[in-house]
């Protein structure tokens, strides 16, 4: 604490909620040049501690009216350049100095999003897990058919102990390290640990110690969760050599749970889009375009048959993106629901862990072992599980938007997925939403971002980047320092608005079918925090291959004639007190063993 109210008024720029900024340097009353004391009962003022930074002029307002879009008169302009000195270059003490504070990656904000909307009351009252009835059957005689089993079906076969934990290691070890060089998914692979867990499960097994539908089960994870004294790289090239010294939450639980590591999978570089600093990994059904991101190898790994199931990450999009292009469901969980603590942050408010495999019921198997709050995690909450994988869906109310459906990047399969809804004796439902600015909620993603990589921009670390064009995070980290503080509260308030309108849609139906890549409701559903679920629906054609990178004219995706047949996924929209009491496997009943026939 200061010892002097003088030095008080030195200090940082202080003043009592409601005064108004000085429009002189220095006060009357400190016409000595500030040495003599301030007379009894004067308040600190903003505007009246030291100058600090460099000059600026009335220019300079005006050149930066043109980043934030406002505009200011001639005497207004002079009248801010005046003080500036002394009433906000003094905010940025905190990364200049001379009192300058470095913040630990592992502190969140203060300020939290929370989905829950006052009143609203979220989540199932028990704790209930279903599995389906259908058993495994038969060992298939093939170990392609073994690899592109579901988690449910290998679950079974382990149980039983037709199939070995150290056989499918090896099994799917041994296409990991084949198939690396066409879809480029691996970034480290954990043999010597994944073989040491296998072993360790077939022995519990043995001995009559099964731990649940998860033992024994090979799984990989999305390099942005700590695995002890095996490297955890981003995906970026600053960080090739980081070894973590202890493992992440959701590693520490399906540890727990049995599960197998046997790979750390791509992502890419500091979880945009599907480039890390290894090259481009590329989409298994084909290779001519990437895998899309962030979550870029766990869903090529998973559709190839590669890995039982993968843990990805969602921020904007990571999750649904890589699910629906190569063909596999993808979970984005309830934002709070899974714990982050040991992953790598990019937006505090907005980030989550969910699962990614070739079933429906594959994703609450793996949601079941992760789910529940850490302390290391601040966002994270309590929740259950309530999930029924036989239950059918006759009654459900499903919302759809007509014009959504009507045009791009709606297609037939989406359609055709309603109908399917239909027939199967959901009701479908009519909603819409208003047509509001929600890109702007980006406002926060890129604050956030920017904020949790701020060492990384000023260092020039991210010029380490292999990728460098104006769309990818080094650009967009140093042009989000000017974006202006009160637009980020703003912003903020229009995702309360925007979660209350939600709130509203949810009213009459317990679930919405939209297009897996609908700008709008991907960003919204982002932003209040609800639950979604990518899968598998069908296949489209496509004549050129598809980028998450804006086009570039001097670098054009590849054409093709004919056309390819690729597959395609819809995604579902939870309700934050919507109980997953339903499997939509069924809708195609391919969905947990695809039929991917490449690279032998």
């Amino acid at each position: 604490m200061p010892s002097s109210r003088r030095q008080f008024l030195k200090g940082p720029v202080v003043g009592l909620l409601g005064a108004a900024a000085a429009t002189r340097i220095v006060p009357a009353w400190a016409g000595d040049g500030g040495k003599q004391a301030p007379p009894p009962g004067q308040p600190p003022a903003f505007g009246t501690g030291p100058a600090v930074g460099a000059t600026i002029q009335p220019a300079t307002i005006a050149e930066a009216e043109k980043l934030v879009q406002v505009t200011y008169t001639a005497a207004e302009r002079a009248q801010a350049a005046a003080n500036w000195r002394v009433s906000m270059a003094p905010l940025y003490e905190r990364r200049t100095g001379p009192r300058k504070l470095a913040l630990e990656p592992t502190i969140a904000p203060a300020s939290q999003w929370n989905p829950v909307l006052p009143g609203l009351s979220v989540g199932p009252a028990r704790n209930r897990f279903v599995r389906s009835h259908a058993p495994a059957g038969k060992l298939p005689g093939k170990d392609e058919d073994i690899a592109f089993a579901s988690v449910a079906q290998l679950a079974r076969w382990i149980e039983t102990r037709q199939l070995s934990s150290e056989r499918l290691t090896r099994l799917y070890l041994e296409r990991l390290e084949r198939f690396q060089p066409k879809i480029n998914c691996v970034i480290t692979l954990t043999r010597d640990l994944a073989l040491a867990q296998a072993k360790q499960a077939d022995a519990e097994i043995a001995a009559g110690k099964y731990r649940g539908p998860l033992h024994g089960i090979p799984w990989g994870a999305k390099d942005l969760v700590d695995t002890a004294g095996i490297p955890t790289t981003y995906g970026a090239e600053p960080f090739k050599n980081r070894v973590p010294k202890a493992d992440a939450v959701t590693v520490a639980r399906l540890h727990q749970a049995g599960a197998v590591l046997v790979a750390k999978l791509s992502l890419g570089a500091l979880a945009l889009n599907d480039i890390w600093y290894g090259g481009q990994t590329n989409n298994p059904w084909l290779l001519e375009e990437g895998a899309s991101g962030s979550s870029a190898g766990p869903g090529a790994a998973t559709t190839a048959g590669c890995v039982g199931f993968a843990l990805g990450s969602e921020t904007g999009g990571s999750i649904v993106s890589p699910a629906m292009r190569c063909g596999v469901s993808g979970l984005r969980p309830t934002f709070g629901r899974v714990p982050r603590t040991g992953a790598m942050t990019l937006c505090w408010s907005l980030d989550k862990l969910g699962p990614m495999a070739r079933g429906v019921e594959d994703t609450f198997l793996v949601l079941a072992a992760l789910s529940g709050p850490d302390a290391g995690d601040v966002s994270s909450v309590p929740s259950k599980l309530d999930f029924d994988a036989n239950a059918g869906i006759k009654g459900l109310k499903v919302g759809f938007f007509p014009h959504w459906m009507a045009e791009a990047p709606a297609t037939e399969v989406d359609r055709a997925a309603l109908e399917t809804l239909k027939k199967l004796g959901a009701v479908p439902v009519e909603v819409e939403l208003p047509d509001w600015p929600y890109g702007s909620l980006s406002t926060i993603l890129f604050a956030e971002a920017a904020a949790a990589f701020e060492e990384l921009t000023l260092s020039h670390g991210l010029d380490q980047l292999k990728v460098q064009v104006p769309d990818a995070w080094p650009n967009i980290f140093r042009q989000s320092r000017f974006l202006s503080a009160v637009d980020m509260v703003q912003a903020d308030r229009l995702r309360r608005k925007v979660a209350q309108e939600m709130a509203r849609v949810f009213g009459s139906v317990d679930v919405l079918l939209v297009p897996s890549l609908r700008d709008e409701i991907l960003t919204i559903t982002n932003f209040t925090g609800h639950p979604s679920l990518t899968l598998r629906a069908g296949f489209v054609e496509v004549g050129r291959a598809r980028s998450d990178w804006a086009p570039d004219p001097a670098h054009p995706m590849p054409r093709f004639s004919p056309p390819r047949r690729v597959p395609h996924g819809v995604t579902f929209i939870g309700k934050l007190s919507m109980k997953p009491a339903m499997s939509f496997d069924r809708m195609n009943p391919s969905i947990g063993m695809p039929a991917i026939r490449w690279g032998r």
